[in-house]
């Protein structure tokens, strides 16, 4: 079976330099992925493979998809660029100083996320805060349990101004302020955009948003966290997804989780998205360390409560494909266009 996935790799090859039209490359589409494809032809021989074979297979096969599935919108990427320059060339009448009569506008998939993210858990009873972006030192660090000497603080990683305040390297920084605000028995959910010292490549930004939520009650476990993270995936990818926690060090939290989910794409099966572990790495968690409850204000020997920072701009790569994060901050118009006003 692996000779035959190598086959339908450099028979596609081959056959898709010949594509010059749209209608050429639909039919391509439809002889590799359709219903009666070669690669769906596949998945059915699949079926009778030994059970020790089928992980490794498994994965040959879904690379196989994605690479098709990657190259045939990349191909119909191009076309449809092609054909609108060559009429925007041939059309003499345009006016190229006039702005662009385009009515349709769109939101950014990282705003749609965000607002689904905030209606699943206003429905779970959270309310929902802002934060600042500038924010002081007390607050972005002493006051979530994060010492002078932490290398947070060091200039490779934050960005600092000349008062001495700092651009929110988390949202964190609005903990102590909301625990404060809302007293001990609360449930709080507070996006931001964030940033961070980094060099900009594929999967790293310096400006990026997360979504913090904190919880804080009379006998709050890690059960309760791990119920409020499966629901939230579930009503943001329309199924069911399962979670588990990886042991983690975080300041703000003891103990402290890395909290992975199963991958969307591949029902946990392992493909290119998840490195083929089956799991994507979602956000650091973990039970709000006593010393966070105690600089709030709050009796930590009465009182627990969990504490969970989403990155929501790697949840939106994962839901609409994206490969590059630089897209989400790039206002590229044909990109945001496709998304409307759901992803």
């Amino acid at each position: 079976m692996k000779t035959k996935i190598e086959q339908l790799r450099k028979q596609f090859e081959e056959e898709k330099n010949n594509m010059h039209s749209l209608q050429e490359i639909e039919e391509l589409r439809l002889e590799f992925m359709g219903k009666k494809g070669l690669v769906t032809a596949l998945m059915n021989d699949f079926r009778s493979v030994p059970n020790e074979e089928k992980r490794e297979l498994g994965m040959l096969i879904n690379s196989l998809k994605q690479e098709i599935e990657k190259s045939l919108q990349e191909m119909k990427n191009t076309l449809e660029e092609e054909e609108l320059n060559n009429k925007l060339r041939s059309d003499k009448r345009i006016d190229f100083s006039l702005p662009i009569n385009d009515k349709t506008g769109s939101l950014n998939p990282r705003t749609i996320l965000q607002k689904q993210i905030i209606d699943i858990f206003v429905s779970m009873g959270f309310i929902i805060e802002d934060g600042n972006e500038i924010e002081t030192e007390y607050n972005n660090f002493d006051s979530v349990n994060v010492p002078a000497n932490h290398p947070a603080r060091d200039m490779q990683d934050t960005f600092w101004l000349n008062n001495g305040e700092v651009l929110k390297t988390q949202t964190s920084a609005a903990q102590n302020r909301i625990l404060k605000e809302h007293g001990p028995k609360c449930r709080v959910l507070f996006p931001g955009r964030c940033f961070r010292n980094e060099e900009v490549n594929s999967t790293h930004e310096n400006t990026f948003f997360q979504i913090e939520g904190v919880v804080v009650d009379e006998n709050v476990s890690v059960s309760n966290l791990i119920y409020f993270m499966e629901e939230m995936l579930k009503g943001v990818m329309k199924k069911d997804v399962k979670v588990r926690l990886r042991p983690g060090f975080f300041p703000f939290t003891e103990p402290s989780f890395e909290l992975d989910a199963t991958c969307p794409l591949c029902a946990g099966r392992g493909c290119n998205a998840c490195s083929h572990t089956g799991w994507l790495e979602l956000c650091p968690c973990g039970m709000i360390h006593p010393n966070v409850l105690k600089e709030a204000g709050i009796d930590p020997e009465k009182y627990n409560g969990f504490a969970f920072g989403l990155g929501f701009d790697r949840l939106v790569m994962i839901k609409t494909g994206l490969d590059d994060i630089r897209y989400l901050n790039s206002n590229n118009v044909k990109l945001l266009k496709q998304y409307g006003t759901k992803i």
